[in-house]
């Protein structure tokens, strides 16, 4: 394993101006992460400068096997910020169960975790930290890291992201974690409720604000965007991730999935207010709802959709 780490971790720069560029994009479910890489004569400095490359859609659920050579492009959109906590759960590989849970047992009870330090309740830290590091370095807004409520789960967020900028981000951490699970020989689930029972789920909550928000007299603009988004919450819990209804019980940090409510630093509403956001009178919200699978793009150009565009 050693020789291999070394291969791996070889710096070719003494040797050559060649460069591995990676190509990342998401597959026909709309869930999985696909990838394939390509060498390039030298250095580049903005992505106008990579040159296009097709790929098999027919292999990937994306296009028929006659017309399989799909092609991607950007959609803008309006200026608003946001920030996403992205929840996930480190499985065991043969096993499918979570990382530092005995075969076929549990551990104790939720409280210890959240947050927690040591080698009985933190696990899988080195895959955490690793992460932290690589977004960093590969240039990603990644503004931090936490232990989950349930033992294996963890969280890294992302923002304050402007736009599509924002859902670009996920994508690419994720993609990231991804590859360091492999190496570590460990499984990524974003499966919103990844043990039944009195476990919490994984969600990932997304924080939202525009700049009359921010701006003083922002409270009464958040409230009517609230109002709004009460009244299309079908509309967006269809399309918050699947399998979102074993999460979004009402138990466990969550609001029944039939059911909108919002409060102030409530984490049991679908909508949190931030008691800093009430005390000044401006600031942002956090959308509860969105399970850990959800897709970026879909939840934050809905969110603006919703607050912005639509006029009841």
């Amino acid at each position: 394993m050693s020789l291999l780490s070394d291969l791996i971790n070889l710096d070719l720069s003494d040797s050559t101006e060649k460069i591995i560029a990676e190509y990342i994009w998401i597959g026909g479910s709309g869930l999985d992460l696909r990838s394939k890489a390509r060498t390039l004569p030298g250095p580049v400095t903005d992505p106008s400068q990579l040159p296009k490359w097709n790929y098999d859609g027919s292999s990937t659920g994306q296009a028929p096997g006659e017309d399989s050579e799909p092609t991607s492009h950007f959609q803008g959109s309006i200026q608003k910020g946001y920030g996403i906590e992205q929840e996930y759960t480190l499985l065991q590989k043969d096993i499918q169960w979570p990382l530092g849970w005995p075969v076929g047992g549990f551990p104790g009870p939720q409280g210890p975790y959240y947050c927690g330090a040591g080698a009985d309740k933190a696990f899988g830290r080195d895959i955490v930290d690793a992460h932290y590091k690589a977004c960093l370095y590969a240039g990603i807004n990644i503004s931090g890291i936490n232990g989950e409520v349930m033992p294996g789960q963890w969280e890294f967020q992302v923002g304050p992201s402007v736009g599509i900028s924002a859902g670009d981000e996920i994508w690419a951490a994720r993609y990231i974690l991804e590859r360091i699970t492999e190496i570590a020989g460990v499984v990524l689930s974003l499966d919103p409720k990844p043990i039944k029972g009195d476990w919490n789920g994984a969600g990932a909550h997304t924080n939202y604000s525009t700049k009359s928000m921010r701006e003083d007299g922002g409270y009464e603009v958040i409230k009517k965007a609230i109002e709004k988004l009460g009244k299309k919450h079908a509309e967006h819990i269809a399309a918050y991730g699947e399998g979102n209804e074993r999460r979004l019980t009402g138990r466990h940090e969550t609001a029944d999935i039939n059911t909108f409510l919002w409060g102030v630093a409530n984490r049991g509403a679908s909508i949190r207010v931030g008691r800093d956001t009430e005390k000044e009178g401006k600031g942002y919200f956090e959308d509860r709802r969105p399970a850990s699978n959800m897709d970026p793009y879909v939840v934050t150009s809905m969110i603006a959709d919703t607050t912005i565009l639509w006029k009841p």
